[in-house]
């Protein structure tokens, strides 16, 4: 991974093997950015994508292996009072599938970069957004501080 700061924006190119993810929270803790929104494109080696079911209350996990197109990745990073980085992230692959192509996207779990992904990091200015919990579903929401 490597990333440059360009104005108020983070160019984040990851590389083969890297989880993207871990890597964007790994960057907001190094560059201390209590929260975030990003976006990017690139070519994926796998997937755990997840969907939630409110009739559960449970995450429904997906993992996906092969050459996959991230064609769409947005998301948001938050902290918690006590400073923890927490994600919200969703994106949309496509892959071959017996010969057709297939989509596939949701919540991102996790991905790991099969050749590269270009990310764009975009910290907020002039305040914070926190996360609050929500009990009934177990998940955490914007909470403005």
């Amino acid at each position: 991974m490597e990333y440059r700061k360009i104005g108020e924006t983070y160019y984040v190119r990851m590389d083969r093997d890297d989880e993207i993810i871990e890597k964007i929270l790994e960057i907001c803790r190094k560059e201390s950015i209590p929260s975030a929104i990003f976006s990017g494109i690139g070519g994926c080696k796998s997937t755990e994508l997840q969907v939630f079911k409110p009739d559960s209350g449970c995450f429904e996990t997906e993992k996906i292996e092969g050459m996959l197109e991230l064609v769409s990745l947005n998301g948001n990073v938050v902290s918690a009072d006590d400073g923890q980085l927490f994600h919200h992230t969703h994106a949309m692959f496509t892959f071959k599938k017996d010969g057709h192509h297939e989509m596939a996207g949701g919540h991102l779990k996790s991905t790991t970069v099969l050749y590269t992904a270009e990310i764009e990091l975009r910290p907020t200015i002039g305040g914070t957004i926190g996360r609050k919990s929500d009990p009934e579903t177990g998940t955490g929401f914007w909470n403005f501080k």
